[in-house]
């Protein structure tokens, strides 16, 4: 005959049984109209009344106290269950470190999520997720061999000097067709134009009108494809140039990956047309163009580099 090798705890009850010495004597039952002589008592944990079994139960014998069992339970357990959420912080043992050699950031916890690079195999905190916040170009892939990193080192080297040649070549042809000539009028001519691209550019409506930025936009047609290849739009100020390069991306529908973790040969950067360079992601746009200019959407060209018109 088969018997069960574990036993199921019982289930909490709102009643306990006398000791041992008064079940020896037995007590009476305490419900009014009852006062029955039971040798094996009940104990009420409300209202600490003692009873038989047929009034043990705070629903039998009306318990002027129903429920301060249950309330006490479920306080205790509140306490017990905050106590182990505060006993459980992140450690060493628990978390993982940003990779970041200066950042002692937890990652992967509640509070604080991990983003893997897949450049260099390693994870790092939302503020170094960047390839260009941890100095990804400088270290070896985790798990790959040195000679096959040199390699894949010196051909990206290779293809960003091919992609800025390209670049300054496109520059320079396209900030001769949009800066104006030196004229005595040409402070005017700028206003007319300027006030002309107030009248099409569009943008977020909410942004007042003295920190608006009205730019022209194009996507370079070798570098990516899009639906509309150009357009006006207006953008605020205070804005970075990394939020700038969304909207104007999804203004003129062009695929956009650069939040998913993509190579350089496929992440966007924005040319400005006027100034000649690439700019950072993390520059302000008022302090880098102002109204009329002109910036350019370009994939695979590399990270920013300054003066890339200048010979």
């Amino acid at each position: 005959m088969a018997s069960s090798s574990t036993s199921v705890p019982p289930e909490p009850q709102s009643f306990s049984t006398m000791d041992k010495d008064i079940e020896a004597i037995g007590s009476h039952c305490q419900y009014t109209y009852c006062n029955q002589l039971d040798f094996l008592p009940f104990r009420c944990e409300s209202c600490k009344g003692t009873y038989c079994l047929d009034h043990r139960t705070e629903t039998a014998h009306k318990c002027s106290h129903a429920g301060a069992w249950a309330a006490a339970r479920r306080k205790q357990l509140n306490n017990t269950s905050t106590s182990n959420t505060s006993n459980s912080k992140p450690t060493l043992l628990t978390a993982t470190q940003c990779s970041h050699p200066q950042c002692k950031t937890y990652i992967n916890t509640l509070t604080n999520v991990g983003v893997s690079c897949q450049n260099c195999n390693r994870q790092y905190c939302l503020k170094h997720r960047l390839r260009e916040d941890h100095d990804c170009s400088k270290l070896v892939p985790l798990g790959a061999r040195t000679g096959a990193a040199k390699y894949d080192a010196q051909a990206q080297t290779e293809k960003a000097r091919v992609a800025f040649a390209r670049l300054r070549a496109w520059g320079k042809e396209k900030q001769t067709a949009v800066l104006p000539k030196p004229k005595p009028a040409s402070g005017a001519a700028r206003m007319v134009a300027v006030n002309q691209l107030k009248k099409t550019a569009k943008g977020d409506e909410k942004i007042v009108g003295d920190k608006r930025v009205y730019l022209h936009l194009e996507a370079e047609a070798e570098t990516t494809t899009s639906k509309f290849p150009k357009g006006e739009m207006f953008f605020s100020k205070d804005w970075s140039v990394g939020r700038v390069l969304d909207a104007a991306a999804k203004h003129l529908q062009v695929q956009n990956v650069n939040n998913s973790g993509g190579g350089e040969d496929v992440r966007l950067r924005v040319f400005h047309v006027e100034g000649g360079r690439l700019l950072e992601f993390s520059e302000k746009l008022g302090e880098v163009v102002v109204s009329g200019n002109t910036i350019v959407l370009l994939r695979g060209v590399g990270p920013a580099v300054p003066d890339l018109i200048k010979a």
